[in-house]
């Protein structure tokens, strides 16, 4: 058996969204003599994630970083690479009615709060924020959810709860069956609905003082086969990943830092969020989560 022409590009199946950071590695700007891309028409690209995790149906893929430590946990053959996606201060993703009593986090012990998944990490990043912001703890509110993990087989802990189907959180929330929910990037304009946080940009500002980083929602992934097989091809996907970002002004919303180094706080705080909120299978470490990434890639 002969190994690959390296002459002919190698073809990955990919599955990455379309932003200003990755405009330039989907519009074929970005070329390279090792591999071509072949991209996945996915219009919402969280519906890669499941695939992806449970079929392994691309060989690189977009996905949301409490979905990867799900499923490094859960023992999925999966590596992540030190790209990140996508990332943003999370507090204006919180909302209730406008005529809620609810103030601030504070008020949200014992209420329903609905969010698409128990598993989405928005929803983490928030329950961690919560709590830290005077708020109750998970288990001290009502977790109304309507999905099921991406990762199979991981439960929903007892504090959780499943919405009838056919319930769409918004509606329920308007017409009060939820008292808050946690919506993602796309912000409803509704001028019957308000953020939990009375002023999310201070509440954003105040999380940075804490913590000195920005919450990270998607990094870029690729099987572990292909990362034993070919670790040169996985060095190329990060180099023109970095190389498209490249023009995206470091304090740009989506645009922190992206290496190993500089991401390890986010890691650990993401991990310390997701073990006090049972979302784990087991405990990480962060040397665990970057296993099977191939040497030299920082």
């Amino acid at each position: 058996m002969t190994g690959p022409d390296p002459s002919v590009p190698a073809v990955l199946r990919a599955a990455i969204g379309t932003y200003p950071r990755t405009k330039a590695l989907k519009d074929g700007s970005l070329a390279s003599p090792l591999l071509r891309l072949d991209f996945a028409d996915i219009p919402v690209i969280s519906r890669a994630f499941a695939p992806m995790v449970r079929e392994l149906r691309f060989d690189v893929s977009e996905m949301a970083i409490a979905t990867f430590l799900q499923a490094r946990a859960a023992g999925r053959p999966l590596v992540l690479l030190p790209v990140v996606l996508a990332a943003r201060f999370q507090q204006s993703a919180l909302l209730c009615r406008r005529e809620s009593d609810i103030r601030s986090p504070a008020g949200l012990a014992g209420r329903r709060i609905g969010v698409r998944a128990y598993s989405q990490t928005t929803g983490m990043w928030l329950r961690g924020i919560i709590a830290e912001d005077g708020g109750p703890r998970p288990e001290e509110s009502r977790w109304i959810t309507f999905e099921d993990a991406h990762v199979a087989g991981l439960a929903d802990p007892p504090f959780a709860e499943r919405a009838q189907p056919g319930q769409e959180m918004l509606a329920m929330l308007r017409a009060g069956e939820l008292d808050a929910v946690i919506v993602g990037n796309d912000m409803p304009e509704d001028p019957a609905l308000r953020t939990v946080f009375p002023d999310p940009a201070a509440a954003a500002e105040a999380f940075w003082q804490r913590h000195h980083l920005v919450p990270v929602n998607h990094m870029l992934t690729v099987t572990r086969d292909l990362a034993e097989r070919r670790p040169e091809l996985v060095a190329e996907v990060v180099r023109l990943a970095r190389a498209a970002a490249a023009p995206v002004p470091p304090g740009a919303p989506g645009a922190p830092p992206a290496s190993r180094a500089a991401l390890r706080p986010v890691l650990e705080l993401a991990l310390r969020y997701m073990d006090g909120q049972a979302m784990l299978p087991r405990p990480l470490t962060v040397d665990e989560v970057w296993d099977g990434l191939p040497p030299g890639i920082e």
